[in-house]
């Protein structure tokens, strides 16, 4: 589990295919110093698996599906990434309870600054739609944010300025794909209530 409160932006060091599959090096000082091989960490709100360690460099193996679901099919060396650690037992909840599961990869229609603040528009697709509300929770490339609007599957957030210092949000543009996760209450309760159609 993860909160969607992002550790650090770390740096893609790696992004390759051999002939064991696709393999993404990260790089952190924070995120990445304390796992072990097996642990779980959030990249860009993708919940990983690390399979091998290398100075502050974590190494996972991609699935096809991963990259078929995720924006990471466009990631390169260097590229700034969001990082978060597993949530501890004992940690605090910042956010809101996050898999790491993304449910799907998503466009920014708008990115722009309407008076101190961000505004970001995000266009889910059509079938995710019933995911969305105002005040909602939303995680968008591992971030959690509150969703202010919503029209049909678009929907939009404000963005503070601490949240642009500390992750990779402020880097988009229209076209840009973002990973999204919904909140894990709303597709429970649509579970619930389809099984008892």
């Amino acid at each position: 589990m993860f909160t969607g409160i992002v550790e650090e932006t770390g740096e893609v060091a790696a992004f390759e295919r051999t002939d064991e599959g696709r393999k993404l090096a990260v790089a952190g000082s924070v995120a990445t110093v304390d796992l072990s091989v097996g642990d779980s960490l959030a990249v860009n709100g993708c919940c990983l698996t690390v399979s091998s360690l290398e100075d502050a460099k974590a190494w996972f193996d991609l699935l096809e599906e991963t990259i078929a679901c995720t924006s990471f099919g466009s990631l390169q060396a260097g590229d700034r990434v969001n990082l978060e650690r597993s949530l501890a037992a004992n940690g605090r909840m910042g956010g809101h309870f996050l898999s790491g599961h993304v449910d799907e990869a998503a466009k920014v229609t708008v990115f722009e600054r309407r008076g101190e603040n961000y505004f970001l528009e995000v266009e889910a697709s059509p079938e995710s739609a019933k995911y969305l509300a105002p005040k909602g929770s939303i995680a968008i490339d591992g971030v959690s944010l509150t969703v202010c609007e919503v029209e049909g599957s678009r929907f939009s957030v404000w963005l503070i300025p601490h949240t642009l210092e500390v992750t990779t949000l402020g880097q988009h543009k229209p076209g840009d794909l973002v990973n999204l996760e919904f909140d894990l209450l709303a597709k429970y309760v649509e579970s619930i209530l389809a099984a008892r159609s």
